[in-house]
């Protein structure tokens, strides 16, 4: 249904709905897809779909911030993300290049207008489309993205719910191009006639339409075949291969086909051609020997086959191509998690709506106890009963830890033969309980549950056994790396100061974020030293590398430019001193470090680097620069290196600002440029609380470039004589 002028204010309707209508008509996008990052958030919500089935587009129903997704990008980034060929999808993308294999061209742009909500929308076209995007099509996402972000922007503003549910809604091909019923009767009736076979699938690959000529190829009628997928309802069709293309012509909305023997000497050939409400597939048989234009035959039967046998009975879903390629997607993404928490939200995020349980609980080990760490399709109530269970306890979820073997039960009657005193979820039906073994060691235990009785046929148990194998690794894995950052974490704590001391007539703030990735420890330092009354030495340095050696040096330094400040030594002849230390202990690795000798007499600062970034100065007036001091070699390098000192005004209200070389310092970016855009930063803010202005410079870091080190901060500011003297803050 198009939208007309007032749909924003249709209350009947879905208002998202009518965007992504205008948006997919307006563009000739095959596939469209609508995302929301709710506030407060860090993981992105598939709203709603166009072009492509829940099942296909649920390996990205979840997608963190974080990820290198196209749409993550596009909304961390703030920009439009174009994919012009399946060979940059796979070079910039290569999760995404893995679980969708074909040529496709893909646009991903955020919504625009700010707001408390953000999210974006992505549109894929066929590879008929130009390699670049067009102005009109770029200027209706753009504009499509507005409308979003203002709509979302209208619901949050007036307290109403977002659009965000358990699944994504999928928007109808009636809704962005209605149909004539009158032309589809006349055209069904058409089909009937044709001599040639012809069936129609559904965008979820049922059949919808089957003409006698298809039939009689097929060996089935259509009462058979209706509503079941060609390669789910026939035998001769159970190969991962038939069901990839149906699934490359969805995602494509371009023609495909294959070659397949329905029994020796019987080769048919399907050609399928999609559109917005589905796929035509013509059927043809072959005659000749396959061509080799035909790279992708069926296995030949080893006997012959009665056409007419009816095919072996399915237990669920079986296992095909988009199965496949989930578990694919699943263990790339596996491979990049971290930590427990990663590996468990993931594992939730993923599996429910990829795999088809209606509940999972994940479950570890610890301590001789079991620990629910995720879960989706249970209430937070009933899942808090089995959280520290202990390993003695006689629990289903137990019993494939203490065998080491999955459990399956096909209905409830099963499971309650074996239980009959566990208690039951909803109307949970079907049960797999896997253990999680990672190296021979047991890590926990994954709990999937079905709405409906389940077989769960050999091709489905090998399926879910693989998953479990994956999450094991990763989970331990993740273990490994939480000790590991736990002990960084610890290390980290000790090594900076807790507090700060308190001086009179001078302001301080202090922050310190950890690298957005490894084990978020490393050399960066921070300190401040009140030698004499009059006096305050502020310190600030970054030891190459982030690991345990890196900290453990950075420690040191700290410690011998705090020794040197509290004796009065000044800035030159500090950073003079502690390079000689640093070159006796020869350590292999460099450290930049900037001291700031404060006099609040005289108002005035004394500056001495060592290959350090600049530091601001925000004069009371608002106006930032970044200053100007003479640069020494980095701490390490030759131990007979000067370090000039530069005096700068300082008045009360001033605000010095020295920082690490990752609050400005991004792959590809000019430093410089960097540097000048943080200044013009600190003259447009408006708050002169120094805290709020330190949070405001971190959060300008972290939104304005895909940070890869640490970051430490530091302001200070000289209050005026009658000002009173506030604790410092760190």
């Amino acid at each position: 249904m198009p939208a007309g002028p007032g749909a924003e204010a249709d209350a009947g309707r879905e208002p998202l709905d009518a965007v992504l209508a205008d948006v997919v008509r307006q563009t000739r996008a095959s596939v469209g897809l609508v995302y929301v990052l709710p506030p407060g958030e860090t993981v992105l919500r598939l709203v709603l779909v166009y072009g492509v089935t829940r099942q296909i587009a649920a390996p990205w129903a979840r997608v963190p911030l974080a990820a290198k997704i196209p749409v993550s990008d596009a909304i961390r980034e703030d920009r439009l993300v174009w994919l012009g060929s399946q060979e940059e999808t796979a070079r910039l993308f290569p999760r995404l290049g893995i679980v969708l294999p074909y040529d496709f061209m893909l646009a991903a742009e955020p919504f625009s207008g700010g707001g408390p909500v953000q999210g974006g929308i992505v549109l894929l076209w066929p590879a008929w489309h130009p390699p670049q995007l067009g102005a009109d099509e770029r200027a209706a996402l753009t504009a499509g993205c507005r409308r979003a972000g203002r709509l979302l922007r209208h619901t949050a503003d007036s307290g109403g719910p977002l659009p965000v549910a358990e699944e994504p809604r999928v928007l109808s091909p009636a809704q962005v191009s209605p149909s004539d019923p009158a032309q589809a009767m006349a055209a069904l009736a058409f089909a009937e006639r044709l001599p040639l076979g012809c069936c129609a699938l559904d965008p979820e690959g049922r059949i919808t339409f089957l003409n006698p000529a298809a039939a009689d190829l097929l060996g089935h009628g259509a009462a058979e075949l209706l509503g079941r997928r060609p390669w789910e309802a026939l035998a001769w069709l159970h190969d991962p291969v038939f069901e990839d293309r149906y699934r490359e012509a969805v995602v494509t909305s371009s023609p495909t086909g294959f070659t397949t023997l329905r029994s020796p000497g019987n080769r048919l050939e399907f050609r399928l051609y999609p559109d917005e409400h589905g796929i035509s597939v013509h059927i043809t048989a072959v005659t000749a020997p396959q061509s080799p234009s035909h790279p992708h035959p069926g296995p030949d039967p080893d006997q012959d086959q009665d056409p007419h046998s009816k095919p072996p009975p399915v237990s669920g879903e079986p296992v095909g191509a988009t199965a496949l390629y989930h578990l694919t997607h699943l263990a790339v993404a596996l491979a990049e998690a971290v930590g427990v928490k990663d590996v468990a939200e993931l594992v939730a995020d993923q599996l429910v709506p990829a795999f088809g349980p209606q509940g999972l609980a994940l479950l570890t080990m610890e301590e001789g106890r079991l620990r629910v760490v995720a879960h989706r399709g249970y209430s937070a109530e009933f899942v808090h009963r089995f959280d520290g269970t202990p390993l003695t306890a006689h629990a289903p979820h137990l019993r494939a830890l203490t065998t080491g073997a999955p459990v399956f039960y096909a209905t409830y009657a099963d499971f309650q033969s074996d239980y009959p005193s566990a208690p039951r979820y909803a109307d949970r039906s079907a049960y797999a309980f896997l253990p999680l073994t990672a190296a021979g060691n047991m890590v926990g235990s994954l709990v999937l549950s079905y709405d409906r009785p389940r077989a769960f046929n050999p091709a489905e148990r090998a399926l879910l056994t693989s998953l479990a194998g994956l999450i094991a690794q990763a989970l331990d894995r993740a273990r490994l790396y939480d000790a590991k950052h736990d002990l960084a974490h610890t290390l980290q704590t000790a090594l900076l100061p807790q507090v700060l001391p308190s001086v009179p007539g001078l302001e301080v703030a202090a922050r310190y974020l950890p690298a957005a990735h490894g084990m978020d420890i490393g050399g960066d330092f921070y300190d401040l030293i009140h030698p004499t009354p009059t006096t305050a030495v502020a310190a600030i340095g970054d030891v190459q590398g982030h690991n345990l050696k890196a900290a453990t040096l950075m420690g040191q330094i700290r410690t011998a430019v705090h020794a040197h400040a509290t004796a009065g030594t000044p800035p030159d002849a500090v950073l003079a001193r502690t390079n000689r230390l640093l070159a006796d202990l020869d350590p292999g690795l460099f450290t930049s470090c900037l001291i700031a000798r404060i006099d609040l007499t005289r108002q005035c600062a004394h500056l001495a680097t060592a290959g350090h970034p600049p530091p601001l100065l925000r004069h009371p007036d608002g106006r930032a620069e970044t200053l100007t001091v003479p640069p020494g070699l980095l701490l390490g390098i030759d131990p007979d290196a000067d370090y000039p000192t530069t005096v700068v005004a300082l008045p009360p209200g001033a605000v010095l600002v020295l920082y690490t070389d990752g609050l400005v310092e991004t792959p590809g970016a000019d430093i410089g440029q960097s540097t000048n855009a943080l200044a013009r930063h600190l003259a447009r803010a408006e708050s002169q609380d120094l805290d709020v202005l330190a949070d405001s410079i971190i959060g300008y870091a972290q939104h304005t470039a895909n940070r890869t080190d640490d970051i430490a901060l530091l302001l200070i500011r000289p209050q005026p004589a009658s000002a009173a003297h506030p604790a410092p803050r760190r």
